[in-house]
Parts: C-alpha cells; structure tokens; sequence
C-alpha cells in the first residue's frame, strides 16, 4: 500500500466565547478548520496557510494570537493509499467574517460554545489540540 505524507495547518478561532468549527462535506465529521500547506504557494509559511484556511474553510478573517501551534498527528486510508498527517493548529481571534461564505469543503460552518465544541468534534487529535489551547488561555 502506498504512503503519502502531507502537512496542514489551521486554527482554532475564537470569538468572545465562542469558537469556530465546521462540518467536512465529505467525511461529515466536525473540524477546526484547516488545509494543506502550499497547495497554492510553495512558499506558503505555515502561519500564512493557517489564516487562508480559515478564510477559505469558514468565511472568516482571523489573526493569529499564539505563535506556537499545537501538533497533532493522524492517519487514515484512502483510495488503497495511507495518509500520514501532521497538522498545526494556531489559537486565532475572530477580525471579521460571516460562516455563511464558507467554501465548497464545509457543509456548516459556526461558532459555538467550549461545552458544545467538546461534544461535537469528531476527531481525538482535534479534542487534544482544543484541550491544549485551552490551557494557553
């Protein structure tokens, strides 16, 4: 079986006291937003993907607040190929944006409370990072 390894990052944004996630439209699991880095720059730093991703994933400019990411890692199968990840997640503060001009990837896009984000994640590496930010605040 084939290995592809890739690295995204993301943020986990938030806005008062309400934090941002989103549902994939294909796997339907509930996501911080995030994305390949330099799928559309080579040049791309980590930090500059995190904030397009946000933009593109959710509709919403945010700034980075925390210059040390959280690391998470995973792996899945696809198409007889394993996906090794490595994602990079920044604690971000909501600047301006509305969730309804998400792209394509997200089927919703919304802010919710930390009690409702920890229900609603689908994946345990994004329940570690979330728990992780949490304590940098």
């Amino acid at each position: 079986m084939k290995i592809i390894y890739q690295v995204s990052a993301g943020g986990i944004v938030h806005k008062n006291n309400l934090w941002l996630v989103g549902q994939h439209s294909q796997h339907k699991g509930w996501v911080f937003l995030k994305g390949l880095i330099g799928d559309k720059d080579s040049k791309e730093s980590m930090e500059t993907a995190a904030i397009r991703e946000v933009k593109e994933e959710g509709g919403i400019t945010a700034k980075i607040i925390d210059n040390k990411p959280i690391e998470t890692d995973y792996q899945y199968e696809f198409n007889d190929t394993i996906i090794k990840k490595k994602v990079y997640y920044y604690l971000m503060k909501y600047v301006s944006g509305e969730t309804k001009n998400h792209d394509w990837e997200m089927d919703q896009v919304k802010f919710i409370n930390e009690k409702e984000v920890k229900k609603i994640l689908t994946y345990e590496s994004e329940k570690t990072a979330f728990t992780e930010i949490l304590k940098r605040l």
